[in-house]
């Protein structure tokens, strides 16, 4: 099995320019492992999708044993590198932040998520600095992508959003980003803006107003995640599945997708 440091290499090597790294996030041991067997170069969690199936809201709602739980399962079954969406860090202390990261590092995470979301952008900028220094005290280092949420949280009116971004995107790369994440940017004049000043690799997140990935790719992003969507789909089928059941006294929706479901027991048998 690789290692850590061997996966973090394979990692920063999918984010090349003239490439794109499509990641459809998963929630658990089993969807990360489909994900893989799929033909997925890494693996991407999403946080909403894991606190969901761990009975939790999204939003930090989640201990954060149960967040490294989730992670240490799924980098247990997959031998692609992993990287764990860990919203705000589930702390407003970089210190803490920078501990619960020292833990994904040891349980071999690649790479992680962090956003800033209404905080203070200067806020990220420290617990990027934090986590960075707590992993070269320990001779090691992880992928931060860092999540700008101007656009999905409607931080500032829409004629100066492009700005704010750029400038967080500017402030973020200096503290030692790795990645820019920029959730709910769809237009590619103004992505392209993005990729053309902030000197990282642009991450989109897949939404219905989101070009094709062709065109994203020409633009020069070079990471596209599909968030909690792939588990949306996923428990969308069930609820369907489930209210057809029960409601209806009728199977057809459980046979509609029950075929596709992999051989778990081969997957995971000895």
């Amino acid at each position: 099995m690789s290692t850590q440091s061997e996966r973090l290499a394979q990692f920063r090597a999918l984010h090349a320019p003239g490439r794109i790294l499509v990641l459809p996030n998963a929630w658990d041991a089993a969807s990360a492992r489909m994900a893989q067997e799929l033909g997925a170069e890494a693996i991407a969690t999403s946080s909403a999708a894991v606190a969901w199936c761990h009975g939790y809201a999204d939003q930090e709602h989640m201990p954060t044993d149960t967040a490294l739980a989730a992670a240490r399962e799924i980098i247990r079954v997959v031998t692609v590198p992993v990287s764990v969406d860990s919203e705000a860090g589930y702390s407003e202390d970089p210190a803490k932040v920078a501990q619960h990261v020292l833990a994904l590092i040891e349980a071999g995470a690649a790479g992680i998520n962090i956003e800033d979301g209404t905080s203070p952008p200067e806020l990220l900028c420290t617990k990027i600095r934090a986590i960075k220094q707590a992993a070269q005290s320990r001779d090691a280092d992880i992928f931060i992508n860092a999540r700008c949420d101007v656009y999905l949280q409607n931080l500032v009116p829409d004629a100066r959003k492009l700005e704010e971004s750029l400038r967080r995107g500017k402030l973020y790369a200096d503290a030692g980003a790795d990645g820019l994440f920029m959730p709910g940017m769809n237009d590619l004049s103004q992505i392209r803006a993005v990729v053309n000043t902030i000197d990282l690799p642009v991450n989109i997140l897949i939404m219905k107003t989101v070009p094709p990935i062709a065109e994203l790719k020409a633009a020069g992003v070079r990471r596209v995640s599909a968030g909690a969507l792939t588990g949306r789909a996923a428990f969308g089928a069930a609820h369907h599945a489930m209210k057809t059941l029960l409601s209806e006294g009728k199977y057809d929706a459980i046979f509609a997708t029950s075929g596709d479901c992999p051989n778990f027991n081969a997957l995971f048998g000895d």
